[in-house]
């Protein structure tokens, strides 16, 4: 993308009141207006809140608010060149439950009040195969216990991917760890019975795997 079309997009989230770019010094000085109060201040309703990690373009997160009204939704990712395109879908398509924040994940907690949010999905995020990368994978035990602090007692985490390694490491870790896996299947879309809002909703690049056979992992778990 070239740097004309980012600082057009870029300008463009300025202008969409469903994109939230606060500055790392608000969530880090915990003066940040929206955490605590997303539902209250921007959804006005007290509907489920649900988060997705990494959400790229946006499309998964658009999908779901589109798939489940009586749900809020927030797309998260440091990229708000990648992301302006599911937010302008969402106010072209007038899709009031979803909006977008701009910040890095390891910041969650700082966005997010203690219980306040109900599901957080991890859509095909980079699995950060060498050892070294081990601290940048967004399943290993410092990320989930920011999860944890953000979750309410019965919240739930859901990991889809296209990475045999990042399923067989979560899974590792989970159990390793003593958190609840409530499903786990490394080829969703062959096995009957999966979850429907993990096979009815398809990531641009998510076609693409399938159409070269490339097999889908998902798990949905609880961290204790």
């Amino acid at each position: 993308m070239g740097s004309k079309n980012k600082l057009k997009r870029f300008n463009e989230n300025e202008t969409f009141d469903n994109v939230f770019q606060p500055k790392r010094e608000e969530l880090v000085e915990a003066t940040y207006k929206m955490k605590g109060h997303w539902n209250a201040k921007y959804f006005k309703n007290d509907n489920p809140l649900v988060l997705e990690l990494g959400c790229g373009k946006g499309e998964y997160s658009v999908n779901l608010a589109k798939k489940y009204p009586n749900k809020n939704f927030i797309g998260i990712d440091i990229k708000g060149a990648r992301f302006w395109r599911g937010a302008k879908t969402a106010i072209e398509e007038s899709i009031p439950n979803v909006a977008f924040l701009r910040t890095q994940i390891e910041l969650i907690d700082f966005a997010f009040a203690e219980n306040e949010v109900d599901e957080i999905w991890i859509t095909f995020p980079d699995p950060q195969i060498k050892y070294k990368r081990t601290k940048h994978r967004m399943t290993n035990s410092e990320f989930l216990k920011r999860y944890k602090k953000v979750l309410k007692a019965n919240g739930v985490m859901n990991l889809k991917t296209d990475s045999e390694f990042m399923h067989g490491y979560t899974l590792g870790l989970l159990h390793g760890e003593g958190h609840e896996v409530l499903y786990a299947n490394h080829n969703v879309y062959k096995q009957e019975g999966s979850p429907e809002e993990v096979t009815s909703i398809q990531t641009h690049y998510e076609s693409i795997y399938l159409e070269q056979n490339k097999p889908i992992t998902y798990i949905r778990f609880k961290i204790k």
